[in-house]
């Protein structure tokens, strides 16, 4: 890596370990507390974990993103190998995250090329942003040109996803009251989709077989695509019936499968599915 830019991210980001490492991307841990108890996303407690403790603790987890002096800490350690960083983040406009790593790029003493990035997306959106990156970085283009790349990328991707429940997004005030109470109500399952760097509502569906149809649908409606991520929370077969359906638009070999963390699994639980493609 000494001789190339290092891409940076969060770990909203939900790209699969083996992925993280192939393409050396680091991962700075958001927070996750259960009551006195704080754990590192993806450290500490891994999304299974995760979600054994949301089923089983009577405790209402809440979270928190890395602090300046975690992105320093990190900047500090790599800027020893490498020739500059480029730091991809979760949309500023639902974390502070970009925030602390932007105010971490100043904090740095000396003029070391650090370029901070919001994503304007979180995990499969933010995940194509940083694999973009990752493999510009890989060809050894430098930090403008990896930038640039980024830029583009996020001009291009779109997220859609359903949720088994408004529990949790209501539990975490990402919904409205209203219509967490309207959804355990009338039993529906609300589809969400990004606009501006917001995760606004998309409708509702009755049931899981309704929601893979209208993700499908989604995906049709953005045809051509060059890329494709899925994200679950504790519903691999969904995903993984999701993932063949999708080969009539893209060739399965290139679609990435992932969990969706705990910071986000906080506000999402169990049973969220979350596509983004590029």
């Amino acid at each position: 890596m000494a001789n190339r830019v290092c891409i940076i991210t969060d770990s909203t980001a939900d790209i699969p370990y083996e992925i993280a490492k192939e393409y050396q991307i680091n991962i700075v841990p958001n927070y996750v507390r259960f009551g006195e108890k704080v754990y590192r996303d993806g450290v500490d407690l891994t999304s299974s974990q995760f979600y054994e403790k949301l089923r089983d603790s009577s405790l209402v987890p809440s979270t928190s993103q890395p602090s300046p002096d975690d992105f320093l800490k990190v900047f500090s350690e790599v800027a020893d190998n490498s020739v500059g960083i480029v730091s991809i983040h979760i949309s500023s406009k639902i974390s502070g995250t970009y925030n602390s790593a932007l105010l971490a790029k100043h904090l740095l003493p000396n003029k070391f090329p650090i370029e901070v990035i919001d994503s304007r997306f979180n995990s499969a959106g933010l995940a194509l942003t940083v694999l973009t990156a990752a493999k510009s970085a890989m060809e050894g283009k430098d930090i403008r040109a990896i930038t640039s790349d980024s830029l583009k990328v996020i001009s291009e991707i779109k997220m859609f996803g359903m949720f088994s429940t408004t529990k949790y997004l209501a539990r975490s005030g990402r919904v409205n009251k209203a219509i967490a109470v309207a959804g355990n109500f009338l039993n529906v399952k609300p589809l969400m989709t990004f606009r501006d760097g917001e995760i606004i509502r998309a409708g509702f569906v009755r049931t899981v077989p309704q929601g893979i149809n209208r993700i499908l649908r989604f995906i049709e409606s953005k045809m051509p695509i060059s890329e494709l991520m899925i994200v679950h929370s504790e519903i691999p077969e969904q995903a993984e019936q999701l993932k063949t359906m999708a080969a009539r638009y893209i060739d399965s070999n290139r679609v990435i499968v992932g969990q969706l963390g705990a910071t986000l699994g906080v506000h999402g639980g169990p049973g969220v599915l979350i596509v983004a493609v590029r």
